[in-house]
């Protein structure tokens, strides 16, 4: 790891808004001026960016909160009441847009078909074959509102596992985080990689260039480790993203070797190559099988988790892949 400061040691700056939601939520933290009634949610686009700025700033006081913003504005009544009635918002129209419910077996087996060849709509098929070095960035720049908080959002449904559950997804977020090395990290590695690629690597950097389709793939995470409620939701979320990993990490490796990226770039997606496919297994069998062995009633909300981690990164997918096809950027302004 570079000697560069720890990206996470300060708070980023309020965003800029998009929208009344997300004018409001600003306003109120950085001015304290009166929060907006949550009646106002039901108007929003549920997939939208005056939605999701709202609720991506929302989430982010329970993690890294913003500079000049009193911490205690975290547990603040009028502004989780306004959470709440977004949240409804979201998940009514995931709820109404995934595919009918399948057997959690049968969701996590659908992940692990691969396209045949460049089937056109996965993110990592076209930038291992045609990704150009700046598309590379503007992936790396909208994902970091992740990465750069590397598995931190699925902490939280661990006081709410049992036995084998909570064993298993102790270990695999032991990996994530360093398995006891700080410099092994994997948000270090990221920041690592960011740096790498000439980007900027202090925590939410590029939160005003990210579109609402990025920012709801991030908040759909924080929703889901949130509310005890969900926890089934959040290990089905889980188990896509590490079912997943492995495969498209090793083709983001590829795409940056071809396009010339230093070591510490690589590096990044060579480890999830490795360890994610090791995770895969343990999520599988242990996490998610210890969870309905336990809770079986659960099967439908881990379902659902599956489901709506695919349908938001589907979007996000036509969303980069259009935009690059169409030869412009993918970001609200370029990285």
């Amino acid at each position: 790891m570079s000697d560069r400061p720890e990206a996470r040691l300060g708070s980023p700056p309020l965003p800029t808004p998009r929208g009344t939601l997300s004018a409001g939520v600003v306003s109120a933290l950085a001015h304290g001026r009166p929060v907006p009634g949550p009646e106002r949610a039901a108007e929003a686009d549920p997939y939208g960016d005056d939605l999701h700025l709202a609720l991506y700033v929302l989430y982010e006081l329970h993690y890294q909160g913003f500079d000049g913003v009193d911490d205690d504005r975290e547990w603040d009544p009028g502004l989780l009441a306004l959470r709440r009635a977004l949240e409804h918002c979201f998940l009514t129209a995931l709820r109404v847009d995934v595919p009918p419910p399948v057997s959690a077996k049968e969701a996590l087996d659908e992940l692990q078909i691969e396209p045949v060849g460049h089937d056109g709509a996965s993110v990592s098929h076209y930038l291992q074959r045609d990704g150009e070095p700046g598309q590379l960035a503007e992936y790396m720049a909208l994902r970091s509102l992740y990465h750069l908080k590397e598995a931190d959002p699925h902490a939280w449904v661990i006081p709410r596992l049992h036995g084998r559950a909570k064993a298993a997804m102790v270990a695999v977020e032991y990996d994530e985080f360093g398995a006891g090395r700080p410099e092994e990290i994997h948000a270090g590695l990221f920041a690592d990689l960011m740096e790498d690629l000439g980007l900027e690597t202090v925590y939410g950097h590029y939160l005003d260039a990210t579109p609402a389709e990025a920012l709801a793939t991030v908040n759909l995470m924080s929703l889901f480790g949130l509310h005890r409620a969900l926890r089934g939701a959040l290990v089905g979320h889980f188990a896509a993203v590490e079912v997943t990993s492995s495969p498209g990490s090793r083709r983001l490796a590829k795409a940056l070797r071809r396009t010339g990226a230093g070591p510490a770039a690589v590096r990044f997606y060579d480890e999830h190559v490795e360890a994610d496919a090791v995770h895969e297994q343990v999520v599988r069998h242990d996490v998610v099988g210890g969870l309905l062995e336990s809770e079986p009633a659960l099967e439908p909300d881990v379902v659902f988790g599956v489901q709506a981690t695919t349908l938001l990164e589907d979007r996000l997918a036509a969303t980069l892949l259009t935009a690059w096809h169409d030869g412009r950027s993918a970001l609200r302004a370029p990285a």
